[in-house]
């Protein structure tokens, strides 16, 4: 059944505008350099209070180094709240260059350091690695923060899609280790579940568009380098760990017909059955990636409730 009709109106011309990519057909490699491409042609905004920072940091357990962006506010007051944020993509594609403009527009107005991780893409990286990966640059922000003009007690974590799935799992895997400790959880229509892959009933009005069953289907293939829906490991699906208490304050966004929404509510049942504090949207009308439109109406409101439940996240002390 198509519910297209469920579409919000002002983000028709942006679902429209957007490419449609078979990943059955597709090679990678030269789609994400045709990305890569694209990102580095787009204007980043000018006269911002911020300075940029390309580095590679140590790997874990011997991976190759690791390679982050670090965007630091040259105004404001330090020590600065962080976000250590994971760029989306299915596990498969995208960069953190794509997100460059808005972590650039973030790190100004949220006064905050922002470091931005390039962690290995699947299939050729499959689990743990790209989780290890974010893993070490948790371990950068924390064991750097006072050079980085960082507050330790403030340092949240954040992404999209594949990046918020990313995010929740290094949330249960930084309370498994004790080492580094994560403030708050920001996640954007996070890619929690591979058992999405396997529902016996999918919802009839979910995931016709952007991101769809089958590339759902491709992407957890690929990250977990087996089918999905089959047992679970440690820290590759944040929605099959077991125990959720004791995980960080959790913010949680997803648009009503995105493929991701029902895993996404049931997330946010159990964080709260675990006593973790939980602020929960659901957008009307909006499809995977629906903040691409950002003129329209529920992107606008998207991002005032993003805004204000990070603020309110990085003023905690």
């Amino acid at each position: 059944m198509s519910s297209r009709h469920l579409i919000e109106t002002d983000l028709i011309a942006t679902l429209e505008a957007l490419p449609v990519i078979d990943f059955a057909t597709v090679d990678l490699p030269p789609l994400r350099a045709a990305m890569d491409q694209m990102f580095a042609d787009m204007p980043m905004p000018e006269g911002l209070p911020v300075s940029v920072e390309r580095k590679s940091v140590p790997g874990e357990n011997g991976a190759p180094d690791v390679g982050i962006m670090i965007y630091t506010p040259t105004a404001g007051e330090a020590p600065f709240p962080a976000l250590l944020h994971i760029h989306g993509g299915g596990y498969v594609i995208g960069s953190a260059a794509m997100t460059e403009a808005a972590n650039r527009a973030r790190a100004a107005e949220m006064g905050c350091v922002i470091v931005s991780v390039d962690y290995r893409l699947a299939p050729e990286t499959a689990h743990p690695g790209p989780i290890e990966d974010c893993y070490a640059a948790l371990r950068y922000l924390h064991g750097n923060a006072g050079a980085l003009n960082v507050d330790s007690k403030r340092i949240g974590v954040t992404g999209e899609s594949a990046g918020g799935g990313l995010a929740a799992a290094l949330a249960v895997m930084a309370r498994d280790k004790g080492e580094f400790p994560i403030a708050f959880q920001h996640l954007i229509y996070p890619m929690l579940d591979d058992r999405t892959c396997t529902m016996a009933e999918p919802h009839p009005h979910c995931g016709e568009f952007i991101w769809t069953p089958d590339q759902n289907r491709f992407g957890w293939s690929a990250y977990l380098g087996h089918a999905p829906g089959a047992e679970a490991r440690p820290y590759a699906a944040a929605a099959r760990s077991d125990d959720l208490s004791g995980l960080p304050p959790a913010f949680i966004a997803v648009g009503a017909i995105d493929l991701f929404m029902e895993e996404n509510l049931e997330f946010a049942r159990r964080l709260t059955r675990a006593g973790v504090p939980v602020e929960l949207h659901v957008y009307p009308g909006a499809f995977h990636g629906f903040d691409m439109a950002a003129d329209a109406a529920v992107s606008k409101a998207f991002k005032w409730n993003s805004d204000d439940a990070l603020s309110r996240a990085m003023a905690r002390r």
